[in-house]
């Protein structure tokens, strides 16, 4: 693959991609986490997916062989999967590109065409994961502080979406060092979410879907 799409793009976002040999050395560092499931991954200058495509590779990898057994949980658990990979960029052509990119692995894996609500519900969630804005200051395009949807499997193709925003999930850690103003804090005073979402199927995802 090309390393730079242009010049002025390295001269003006510093935009080197990363080769993928050295991002699956990468991730065998951490071999244990990309096979689990649930597991999160954010990816804070996700250009067009190098390291969330072989990440959703991995945990679909796991998806098939816990759950290929079982159709319905085959396709609920791979759906949890891709819930579980989150990426911040800068560029449009670039968050667009990774967002197809996700989504391509995702329903090759399970044989989707574009009219399966499941398909319709992966482009939801990849729609609030993957967003369109500048890590460091932590506000997506329009200047609103970036949010997060944390997902949960609840069972039986329910879903429970919370809403965290992400300047207070990267200010946790210094919340709870030692002598902090906030060293006294309880998880749950920190890591308080937004707003909280009714559980949700997969034809209720889907019908939140845009093109």
């Amino acid at each position: 693959m090309n390393l730079v799409k242009s010049r002025q793009r390295v001269a003006d976002h510093g935009e080197v991609f990363t080769p993928s040999w050295m991002v699956e050395a990468m991730l065998d560092l951490v071999k244990g986490e990309t096979e689990r499931i649930d597991a999160r991954f954010l990816e804070p200058a996700c250009g067009s997916g190098n390291f969330l495509v072989p990440i959703v590779r991995r945990k679909l990898s796991a998806v098939e062989l816990k759950y290929g057994a079982s159709e319905f949980e085959r396709r609920h658990y791979a759906l949890l999967a891709l819930m579980s990979v989150y990426g911040i960029e800068l560029l449009a052509d670039n968050i667009l590109e990774c967002r197809d990119n996700v989504l391509a692995v995702f329903a090759e894996y399970l044989d989707l065409g574009e009219d399966d609500a499941l398909y319709r519900a992966a482009l939801f969630v990849l729609s609030l994961n993957l967003v369109h804005g500048d890590a460091l200051t932590m506000s997506d395009t329009h200047g609103v502080p970036i949010t997060f949807a944390e997902w949960g499997y609840l069972g039986r193709g329910r879903y429970q979406r919370r809403d965290f925003r992400f300047d207070n999930l990267t200010h946790a850690a210094s919340y709870s060092a030692e002598g902090s103003l906030f060293a006294d804090l309880g998880k749950h005073e920190i890591f308080t979410p937004v707003k909280t979402y009714p559980p949700m199927g997969v034809s209720e995802m889907a019908a939140l879907a845009t093109v």
